[in-house]
């Protein structure tokens, strides 16, 4: 695990925050990090908020299915700028989750100054799709194949919206290569850093 970004050495207390995000999760698919975050909300009795959550709100709201609703941001890349904006706002507001995992999530902390750790998961390609067709139960190579489809689509959208690549180390405290590490161990690295920092 490595420190990134101007404010790498920060102090962040994990107690007696409430009403702050205390840290970040970001990775691309299938590099662990919703296991993570369950595994941070079990041990702490942290909540958290996940960039689909917003997502699937939004579609609702709109009365739109979710296949819909992903169309229409897809080709209106104002419902997609939208949709990140209500996730910045949530970070910020008086209620806002101890964890907040998105692809983005960092990006959106360390622009806003958040003072939260900001965690990059970073797995290999190959793991990632070994993971992935494990969850959807499909071949590795169908997985591996729609890990690239998905990352030239996102990457793309990125670039267009907001200039930036999601796995960049700038907005990064801690990028932790993960590629040969199990969940559990992933959530000791975890915690060790946590109580690092209190």
């Amino acid at each position: 695990m490595t420190g990134h970004g101007p404010n790498a050495a920060m102090s962040v207390s994990t107690n007696g925050c409430d009403g702050l995000v205390k840290l970040t999760v970001s990775g691309h698919p299938g590099s662990g990090t919703s296991t993570l975050v369950k595994g941070l909300m079990e041990r702490y009795g942290w909540t958290s908020l996940n960039g689909g959550d917003v997502f699937r709100q939004e579609a609702k709201r709109r009365e739109m299915s979710l296949g819909d609703f992903g169309e229409l941001c897809k080709n209106e890349l104002d419902v997609d700028r939208s949709l990140d904006d209500l996730l910045k706002q949530r970070m910020q507001g008086p209620d806002s989750a101890d964890i907040v995992e998105s692809r983005l999530a960092g990006w959106w902390a360390y622009r806003l100054g958040l003072p939260c750790l900001r965690i990059w998961l970073d797995v290999s390609d190959e793991e990632r799709a070994r993971r992935v067709a494990h969850r959807e139960g499909i071949s590795i190579d169908e997985a591996r194949q729609a890990n690239r489809d998905r990352a030239a689509i996102d990457g793309e959208r990125f670039r267009m919206l907001y200039d930036l690549v999601p796995e960049d180390s700038e907005p990064y405290t801690h990028v932790l290569d993960a590629t040969s590490l199990n969940a559990s161990q992933i959530l000791e690295h975890l915690v060790a850093m946590l109580e690092a920092t209190e």
